[in-house]
């Protein structure tokens, strides 16, 4: 599987993709099997394991079968997209342009394995705490009644993938020229998308050997 990157937009600095991950954490998940190819779409958590590894963590619906071909894929592909949005050539000082769409994403290879049932409870406790922290009444999972919590465990299987390559692409403009990014922030940010304009301008400010 191949995966195009040209090298103004390719970002290598391993703690910077991490911690994209981190923060946009729900995938889409895929995977390849004797039926062809399988998506799902799932929040995963990602840790280093005592092995200094890097590890997604995350579960499937038992009625979704991709679980069952999940463990027998040769490899297993994390897509991690952050935030994107339509770039008008009309922002640009410089011309002739044409239209593109500015984004960031992060793909995480690796090999799945399957969770036993007991590891399933520590991970959804932490799943959950990860985006209920910060709520007035954050929701916690052992407050749940114990036969209510078997039957939902019942319903869901849990997998890891050991992540041996992580690849980063942020398509933010860096093909252009300073006024022109800075134009392409400054109308990004009138149209509402101040998640990508801040994600340019971070990344116009970065090193170019940390990225």
């Amino acid at each position: 599987m191949t995966f195009y990157i040209p090298r103004h937009f390719r970002v290598d600095d391993a703690a910077t993709l991490e911690r994209f991950v981190a923060w946009n954490g729900f995938a889409t998940l895929v995977s390849a099997g004797g039926d062809g190819l399988s998506v799902s779409h799932v929040p995963l958590l990602a840790s280093r394991g005592g092995d200094g590894r890097l590890r997604l963590e995350g579960h499937l619906a038992r009625a979704n079968a991709h679980w069952e071909s999940l463990e027998a894929a040769d490899e297993v592909l994390a897509i991690f997209e952050g935030p994107h949005a339509y770039v008008s050539p009309s922002w640009y000082a410089n011309h002739p342009s044409v239209p593109t769409w500015n984004y960031a994403v992060v793909h995480a290879r690796g090999k799945a394995a399957l969770l036993p049932p007991e590891r399933l409870p520590a991970l959804l406790d932490r799943l959950s705490r990860q985006y209920e922290e910060g709520r007035p009444a954050p929701w916690r999972m052992p407050d749940l009644p114990a036969e209510f919590t078997a039957k939902m465990l019942a319903a869901i299987v849990g997998f890891e993938i050991v992540v041996e390559r992580l690849e980063g692409k942020f398509k933010l403009s860096q093909n252009r020229r300073p006024e022109d990014v800075e134009r392409v922030i400054a109308a990004l940010e009138r149209e509402g998308q101040g998640a990508l304009a801040a994600l340019m301008r971070a990344q116009a400010l970065r090193p170019p050997e940390s990225r």
